[in-house]
């Protein structure tokens, strides 16, 4: 698409979220936090979003200051410590964080990855396109193990929350962005009810996901000419521990993505929700298979590993479409829609608004 935009605005004001669950990432989470800190374009606010954890949500109100809004000449700039105000899983989490943003931009921020440093400036220039209704980025991974396992695609960089060999290069318009990184104008989220519950990730439950594939489909239909960017210079590296590295999650949460993907094509249509998904299935991963084989024959290491592995996860995510659809049918598509949650101000006594 052309990038030239119809008319000028001026930047916009940018909140960022950060859902968090567990003091196991405390330090990915401080790293999070000060990265956003660090921005080029400063963020309006940070929003720390606990969801359902009393002892982390007090752990980090002390940190970043006991009425949680943090102060505002400290290390970390003016960071608001909060708790999920709706049901557990990351959805309702956002939710609650856009809820209590003052942006006109609300970005959203893994708690286990840091952005560099103008991550938030060229999602702000995007902005100055009054039609720009989301922004993502690119996610690079940070191999536990210092380097991408010999098996592992790049056409499955998904698996783990990163950006996957397919996507078009550059700033580009898009379908959907990805939740991990990304931004929204908080106007285009309040339109259509924020993020569906039922849908992502509920801590350490099967790895769900796609709420931000459903959330865009339903955007785009509800705001005429809406346009959804990704810019592959909004960059954040994203930690993948060792236990991502191994195949059993890689079949896991592939499953897990092929029932995410029958919810959502059961909420807004197999023509929408599939779209990407074809283009995907039919040519990026039949290249994959195709340069696997090519490097086995050439004895260069892992391309049997990685031929393999684009067959069995698409196999793992058909059975889990499949089994999906299923549920679906039988009344099984556990989701649901709601207006934005009234967000009560900061945390007190330890407890965080409810």
């Amino acid at each position: 698409m052309s990038t030239a935009p119809a008319e000028r605005t001026t930047t916009p004001d940018v909140s960022v979220v950060i859902c968090v669950y567990t003091e196991d990432r405390w330090g990915d989470i401080l790293a999070a936090v000060a990265s956003v800190a660090a921005q080029s374009y400063p963020a309006r606010e940070t929003l720390l979003v606990v969801d359902h954890n009393p002892a982390l949500l007090r752990r980090l109100a002390k940190v970043y200051g006991d009425d949680g809004l943090g102060t505002p000449d400290g290390p970390a700039g003016r960071v608001r410590v909060l708790a999920n105000a709706g049901p557990r899983g990351l959805s309702a989490g956002r939710n609650t964080g856009v809820a209590a943003s003052s942006g006109e931009v609300v970005a959203f921020l893994d708690d286990d990855a840091v952005a560099e440093r103008d991550w938030l400036l060229h999602f702000a220039r995007a902005y100055a396109d009054p039609r720009v209704m989301a922004v993502g980025g690119r996610t690079a991974p940070a191999w536990a193990s210092r380097a991408r396992p010999a098996w592992f695609p790049e056409e499955f960089d998904w698996v783990v929350g990163c950006t996957y060999r397919g996507l078009p290069p550059g700033r580009v318009e898009v379908r959907n962005v990805l939740g991990g990184n990304a931004s929204f104008r908080r106007s285009a989220l309040t339109a259509v009810g924020g993020f569906a519950s039922g849908i992502g990730r509920d801590g350490d439950r099967l790895p769900l996901g796609c709420e931000e594939t459903e959330l865009c489909i339903r955007l785009t239909r509800a705001v005429p000419g809406a346009v959804l960017l990704i810019d592959d210079r909004a960059v954040i590296h994203h930690r993948v521990p060792a236990e991502r590295e191994r195949f059993g999650y890689f079949r896991t949460r592939a499953y897990a993505e092929g029932l995410s993907k029958a919810l959502v094509a059961h909420s807004v249509g197999a023509r929408d929700g599939l779209a990407t998904e074809r283009r995907y299935t039919t040519r990026v991963l039949p290249a994959g298979v195709a340069r696997g084989l090519r490097d086995a024959l050439l004895g260069r290491p892992g391309g049997a590993g990685r031929a393999a592995a684009i067959v069995a996860g698409v196999a793992a995510a058909a059975g889990g479409y499949a089994l999906g659809r299923v549920r679906a049918r039988r009344g099984g598509g556990r989701f649901a829609v709601a207006e934005l949650p009234e967000v009560a101000g900061p945390p007190a006594g330890g407890e965080g608004a409810r």
